[in-house]
């Protein structure tokens, strides 16, 4: 037998064995997502935690796990902050029971009519820094805000106007757009996005606030409710991509660099590969007989904004930081005449 170095000998062993000889993560993370494992926008974010492994060297490794898998939607704020899980890429709306703020950051329902311009504000507006003061004593560190294209409203009854909503059972997480429902005549019921399935099947709701075209079809909503609101009109809420900020403020500036980098590639892939989704499944929809995608007139969109509009100025007087979100927000929207 040869004489063989040591080393040698034991890459051969590691080989035979079938182990990896690549040094392990040096960071590993466990971050929630807001949706179920069968969305394509969860499979997104799957995708990207793989490319910042690679963008990393394999210093980081983030395991993306779907809606529930540790703990429930409201309650993956805590999770982060004590760190029973690292981060999560969720609605912060569902943390409006804790500060109305995050509801009003989260998802200003009504304001924005492209995500792009969301995400404008959000990065050169001002938005991120001010969701950084609101998340801050919470234990958490925003890395990057993303967001869907609008969202559409799937509808087991034909709804062609603000009027038709009156007493209509809708699906609304917590938070602003739960009270605008209200406000049109709705009658919102809080349950998580996982249950939107099962609550139109078994009629527990007539219609939901749920997520794109793309994402309800995939997950085969139409099937019980034919009449979806497309293109959307009120709800676009924010992904709050967000790390334990103990551990961010731990990591150094390079990693720092490359997170908020990949994350905001992240919020522009999502926008672009769901709106191609969105058109795509919109045509196979209207050839299918059994389902009739709806789109509400500017008359019926302006009645909707006026209601939201009523809204953001009762959650504005709420605290301090509900008044800045407004200010910031409006004077953004006005400074692009899109208010």
């Amino acid at each position: 037998m040869p004489n063989l170095k040591p080393s040698l000998l034991l890459t051969g062993t590691a080989l035979m064995l079938g182990l990896s000889t690549a040094q392990a993560a040096e960071y590993e993370w466990k971050f929630q997502a807001s949706e179920t494992a069968g969305e394509p926008s969860f499979q997104i974010k799957q995708e990207w935690a793989e490319k910042i492994e690679t963008m990393t060297n394999g210093r980081v490794s983030i395991e993306v796990m779907p809606i529930n898998s540790v703990v429930g939607p409201t309650e993956t704020l805590q999770a982060v902050s004590s760190g029973i899980i690292q981060g999560h890429m969720t609605d912060p709306s569902y943390f409006s029971g804790q500060n109305p703020a995050f509801g009003m950051l989260g998802n200003l329902v009504g304001a924005w009519s492209d995500p792009y311009d969301f995400l404008e504000y959000m990065k050169y507006g001002g938005g991120e820094e001010l969701y950084n003061e609101l998340a801050s004593p919470y234990g958490t560190h925003l890395i990057s805000a993303a967001t869907f294209p609008l969202e559409s409203i799937p509808s087991t009854v034909e709804i062609d106007s603000i009027d038709d909503f009156q007493g209509l059972k809708i699906r609304a997480p917590q938070g602003m757009v739960y009270n605008i429902f209200e406000r049109i005549g709705a009658t919102p019921v809080n349950l998580p996005g996982s249950e939107v399935y099962t609550g139109l099947e078994k009629g527990v709701i007539d219609a939901a606030d749920s997520t794109v075209l793309s994402n309800n079809d995939a997950m085969g909503i139409h099937e019980f409710a034919p009449y979806p609101l497309y293109p959307g009109f009120h709800s676009m809420p924010m992904i709050a991509v967000s790390l334990n900020k103990e551990i961010w403020d731990g990591l150094p500036e390079e990693l720092k660099t490359t997170l908020e980098t990949a994350f905001d590639g992240m919020a522009y892939d999502l926008i672009a590969r769901l709106k191609a989704q969105d058109i795509e499944t919109l045509q196979a929809l209207n050839d299918n007989p059994n389902v009739t995608p709806i789109d509400l007139s500017n008359e019926e969109r302006k009645a909707f904004r006026q209601a939201a509009e009523q809204e953001w100025r009762e959650w504005a007087g709420r605290n301090e930081m509900t008044q800045k979100v407004y200010d910031s927000a409006t004077a953004f929207l006005t400074s692009r005449g899109l208010l």
